[in-house]
């Protein structure tokens, strides 16, 4: 995988390469995979109530995801630190690292849950909401969002123990997640035993409850004095001017990619939930679906991302391009396998969510876009991922400035209303932005700059 002069130490032989890429990937791998079945969970379950209630828990997901960008950048931060400090070895910085992240991801998630809750009609009637969802998207988007400060603070903790590649206590929570959720979706949806019919409501309650658990077994993971990450209260109340400095150099450039990415797929969704309630609960179905080509990208990304920090700690920064392309290697083999079942598989897979025959006929034509979007989407995530780990992430804020931000938004309206596609001249768009992001980053890490950045 590289040129012998590349080389800057020992060799890993190929089995031993493969079996500590393995150890860190897959545990992240099934954690993101667990993370996108909390929304397919709610998608499947809440669809015996109707269309509109598969809109309307769709409507919430990009205005959620605003409020969550910052805790997005802070976790990039967190990984892209804790890792190099892990690599070298330095278990204070990483510590010092966490309990800073730790106070700024409390005191911000006060504030944002509150300006959630005062703002949720009038957002998600801009983001959308028709006379027959805003009701539903309101309470499932207040109740989730009361959640906020729970489940920011486990993602940072699972962000700083990725760092270590430690990547179970994350699979282990999303676990535990997922099956709270999906007893109490069973439970307080319909009505079932002495629990009342909820509906779409229920499917809120449910994703909460599931929150909850979760961060306090991140929490708890930490709170360990023998493990490399332990959180110490009082550390949480003490600044540390330099590792503020770090997280904001960092985070600042993470958190302008999450503010276009929120940008670009706010107006994607608002451009496609105009098209009316039918076709916005199709595409619902479907990015619920796409979802697991994501999970599987994201989880070979987070690998990619803590081996690249925690090799460029230990001055290996060959080790890292060899890790990165290994992962790539992996995400090819797993997009082909995504692309047969997402081709030949279309019409049981929208049979899950729906009996509608338009809403299945719709989406099946869209799951083969979805097809061979998908080795794209997993290509880019494990560049996109090294490309972070590493602190390159002004880098990757900018493409998702050019490809998400102005590009997709383009696209989408133009082929979904002059060029008259419709809901598939949507998908159409998003696939142009996966490959155009997939260019981007597969050049910015072929140029190794990357891996001249110091932390």
């Amino acid at each position: 995988m590289l040129r012998p002069e590349q080389w800057a130490g020992e060799k890993p032989d190929t089995r031993r390469l493969y079996t500590s890429l393995y150890r860190v990937a897959w545990p992240a791998t099934i954690e993101s995979v667990l993370v996108g079945m909390m929304s397919f969970v709610d998608t499947v379950m809440v669809s015996t109530v109707g269309p509109a209630a598969i809109a309307a828990t769709g409507l919430t997901n990009q205005p959620r995801l605003i409020f969550f960008s910052f805790f997005f950048a802070l976790n990039a931060g967190v990984t892209a630190i804790v890792s190099r400090r892990n690599g070298e070895g330095d278990r204070g910085g990483a510590n010092k690292c966490l309990a800073q992240a730790v106070m700024l991801c409390v005191i911000t998630s006060i504030v944002l849950c509150a300006a959630a809750l005062a703002a949720a009609e009038p957002l998600l009637w801009f983001a959308g909401a028709q006379s027959d969802t805003i009701d539903s998207a309101v309470s499932y988007f207040r109740i989730t969002m009361v959640g906020m400060a729970f489940t920011s603070l486990g993602l940072v903790i699972n962000a700083a123990q990725r760092g270590t590649g430690n990547t179970k206590i994350s699979m282990r929570t999303n676990l535990t997640a997922n099956v709270i959720n999906v007893i109490f979706n069973y439970l307080l949806i319909n009505g079932i035993w002495f629990f009342p019919r909820l509906e779409v409501k229920g499917a809120a309650i449910a994703t909460l409850m599931g929150n909850v658990v979760s961060c306090l077994m991140s929490v708890y993971s930490v709170s360990k004095p023998t493990e490399f990450l332990h959180l110490r209260l009082r550390g949480c109340f003490h600044f540390d001017a330099e590792y503020l400095k770090l997280l904001f150099r960092i985070g600042s450039s993470a958190a302008v990619e999450q503010l276009f990415i929120r940008i670009g797929f706010f107006s994607y969704v608002k451009i496609v939930a105009a098209l009316g309630t039918t076709a916005f609960a199709t595409h619902q179905i479907c990015m619920s679906i796409i979802n697991i080509s994501f999970c599987v990208g994201d989880g070979l990304g987070i690998a990619s991302s803590a081996l690249t920090g925690q090799n460029l700690g230990r001055r290996r920064p060959d080790l890292s391009a060899v890790y990165c392309k290994a992962a790539q290697r992996i995400g090819l083999a797993l997009s082909l396998v995504l692309f047969l079942v997402f081709a030949l598989l279309g019409k049981p897979l929208m049979e899950l969510f729906t009996d509608d025959p338009a809403i299945i006929d719709l989406g099946v034509k869209l799951l083969l876009i979805v097809a061979f979007t998908s080795p794209g989407q997993i290509s880019q995530l494990v560049y996109s991922g090294c490309l972070r780990g590493a602190g390159d992430t002004k880098f990757v804020a900018y493409s998702s400035l050019v490809s998400i931000a102005i590009l997709r938004p383009i696209f989408t309206y133009v082929l979904c209303y002059p060029l008259g596609l419709g809901l598939i001249g949507a998908w159409f768009s998003l696939l142009a932005d996966q490959y155009i992001r997939l260019s981007f980053a597969a050049f910015r890490f072929s140029r190794g700059k990357w891996s001249r950045i110091k932390i």
